[in-house]
């Protein structure tokens, strides 16, 4: 499934949607309760599709899927520039480079194709073990 990131970025919108639609249900039965429904089930769904290290960042939809925080540097504009020779990690020789797979991946997509090439803002390690999907409707 990872290499089929145009079928991931068409359930990745719809989740989207679904939260922010469902998101007034979930206000209404408190934050505590949400929070622990929402953060075990990226846990589980995002942790086996993505491998996700839950950063409460979520850009998957901007890296063509692939999860940068993979990248043992966490790196989410690009890569370090020791990419090796055969597009392998300089930290970790038998890793492809997070970075190569997500401009592969991003360029198979046809809704966020153009997401890759946006800057992002620094990781904020508060935020790290939340959901991503409540930080980003409650902003």
């Amino acid at each position: 499934m990872k290499n089929r990131p145009h079928v991931l970025e068409n359930i990745y919108r719809f989740s989207e949607t679904l939260f922010k639609k469902s998101y007034p249900f979930f206000k209404r039965i408190g934050p505590t309760l949400t929070n622990r429904i929402m953060v075990k089930g990226e846990e589980i769904g995002k942790g086996w599709a993505f491998n996700c290290q839950m950063c409460g960042q979520c850009i998957l939809h901007s890296t063509g899927m692939t999860c940068p925080m993979n990248c043992p540097k966490n790196l989410r504009n690009g890569p370090c520039g020791g990419v090796r020779a055969d597009g392998n990690c300089e930290v970790i020789p038998e890793l492809p480079c997070v970075w190569v797979q997500a401009w592969q991946r991003s360029q198979a997509m046809t809704i966020y194709t153009d997401e890759i090439q946006i800057i992002q803002p620094p990781v904020n390690r508060t935020l790290q073990n939340t959901s991503s999907w409540i930080n980003m409707v409650e902003g």
